[in-house]
């Protein structure tokens, strides 16, 4: 029935009143029951508002015919399943095999034998073959699949049993060796029911061709088939005329005594592709950044040990990782640079001002120069970096709790940022100022220390020649040292070097 004509025919009701729209209505019903009649399906006894036997029977041979298909999928409750099966149903063998090669076990495997900057091309190749495939065809051809999945899922385990069960009292659950004994019932009894049922019925798109869900179900079942194609396709065609004839649209609307009811039903379509392309790649690239990681850290845990002999360096007592874990708990932000600035306070504190001011009075003060720029830029880059060593030592005591100006603001601020945005506001603002004085002081102390490390591998290599072209008293330098002076700057140098990966290597992980 129309909806112009269900308008219509409300509109004269509430015209002509009461009685006449009762009549109407007991006229539309008596016609519908008349147009009942003669269709070929005899599940309703008009006169006796009853449900009859073959109603049952018809309910009983779906159940029975899908009851693989409904053991199959009660079986699986995720729905990744369906979208991970449904999309590897669809890969070619070239995307196979690139979502294998981007696969957390291939990409570690991998590692093993295959340079890092490699690997990285390696999988974005991989990633590139992979998603490259996905033109709109098989986009459309993989949400379509999935969608009729879905659908067919909701039919083959719509509660079958349940509506048996009020034909029958004594059905037994997924027992097929005999016909149930089917008894006329009360139709209002199951009218909820049957608009269930309809529901997911006309949402089956029963006039496109099965052939690739069939295929897609005997993948599901490892081989064999819970349904074979030719029985579905007795089922379809029932199905399509059940529907054509609206037989229990029309049961429904005599038992609730509604002649306007119409079947309601929405047709949801999801996009799987775009999500799963996604998913994939940020899974391989998560993998690729965990082994970035763990590259980095083992290149920081070598660096240590060749600078400081020890991977457990502590020099700072406030900006570190223990007081960041209280901001970070309540997402206000954290110390970012705990880990270079704590490795650059030691290194300025054991190093710079033991051995690099062994050989910077050495050279700088009793060192006979032939041209006095040379001489500068190394003085003020030693003087700079004794500076950053105060710099950093005031820093840190600025964020103590006891009694630093920093700290002792963010400790009386911290527990009221639950219920105080401001209070927040300013937490992270500190600790943003703060993070960028610390990323300032490495910066700047590092940039000395290439300084003052390049000047240091020009005067090893002046040492070394017959005339000395920078200095030109080395060998009264020597009686004056303790170390011999060449393998003191030797040895400066070497340490500047690493102290200097180990900076660069640090920042550029947090930049």
């Amino acid at each position: 029935m129309s909806n112009k004509e269900s308008f219509i025919q409300r509109l004269l009701g509430s015209l002509l009143g009461g009685k006449d729209a009762d009549a109407t209505k007991k006229k539309q019903l008596k016609n519908i029951a008349k147009t009942l009649s003669k269709t070929r399906f005899k599940f309703y006894k008009a006169s006796s508002d009853q449900a009859l036997p073959l109603m049952g029977k018809f309910f009983f041979d779906l159940y029975k015919a899908l009851s693989s298909c409904q053991t199959l999928f009660n079986g699986q409750q995720n729905p990744n399943y369906y979208k991970n099966i449904v999309i590897n149903t669809c890969l070619s063998d070239a995307q196979k095999a690139s979502a294998e090669n981007i696969s957390e076990e291939a990409i570690q495997e991998a590692a093993k034998s295959m340079d890092f900057k490699q690997l990285k091309e390696k999988v974005r190749g991989d990633m590139a073959i992979f998603s490259g495939e996905f033109d709109q065809a098989k986009i459309q051809q993989i949400d379509g699949l999935y969608q009729k999945l879905l659908i067919f899922k909701s039919f083959c385990t719509f509660d079958y049993f349940f509506v048996l069960k009020k034909f029958d009292s004594s059905i037994r659950e997924n027992e097929f060796n005999k016909t149930p004994k089917f008894n006329p019932i009360d139709a209002s009894y199951i009218a909820e029911d049957l608009k269930d049922f309809l529901t997911i019925l006309y949402s089956l798109p029963l006039g496109e061709d099965w052939s690739d869900l069939m295929q897609l179900l005997k993948t599901m079942r490892g081989g064999s088939e819970p349904i074979k194609a030719n029985q579905w396709a007795k089922i379809s065609s029932r199905l399509t005329q059940l529907k054509a004839s609206r037989v229990f649209e029309m049961i429904i609307q005599l038992t609730t005594k509604d002649p306007l009811y119409e079947v309601k039903y929405e047709e949801k379509r999801e996009q799987i592709v775009e999500s799963y392309i996604d998913k994939t790649k940020s899974d391989a690239q998560t993998t690729l950044n965990k082994l970035e990681n763990a590259l980095k850290n083992s290149k920081t845990d070598t660096l240590l040990n060749q600078i400081f002999g020890t991977t457990s360096v502590s020099s700072l007592q406030n900006y570190t990782d223990e007081q960041s874990a209280y901001f970070m708990k309540k997402n206000l932000g954290g110390f970012e640079f705990t880990k270079p600035l704590n490795f650059l306070k030691a290194f300025l504190l054991e190093y710079v001002k033991r051995e690099v001011r062994e050989y910077a009075d050495l050279v700088l003060i009793r060192g006979k120069w032939t041209t006095t720029p040379l001489s500068t830029e190394m003085s003020d880059a030693y003087n700079a970096l004794l500076e950053y060593s105060e710099k950093i030592t005031l820093f840190d005591k600025k964020l103590s709790e006891e009694d630093g100006e920093v700290g002792m603001k963010l400790k009386t601020l911290l527990p009221r940022s639950d219920r105080d945005k401001e209070a927040a506001n300013i937490i992270k603002t500190t600790l943003k100022d703060n993070n960028n004085l610390a990323k300032e002081y490495i910066v700047g102390a590092t940039k000395q220390l290439i300084v003052f490390g390049k000047n240091t591998k020009l005067l090893v290599e002046d040492y070394q020649k017959q005339r000395p072209e920078m200095l030109t008293n080395w060998k009264e330098l020597d009686r004056f040292a303790e170390t011999p002076i060449k393998e003191l700057g030797v040895n400066v140098y070497k340490k500047i070097y690493l102290i200097v990966q180990l900076m660069q290597g640090l920042l550029g992980s947090q930049s």
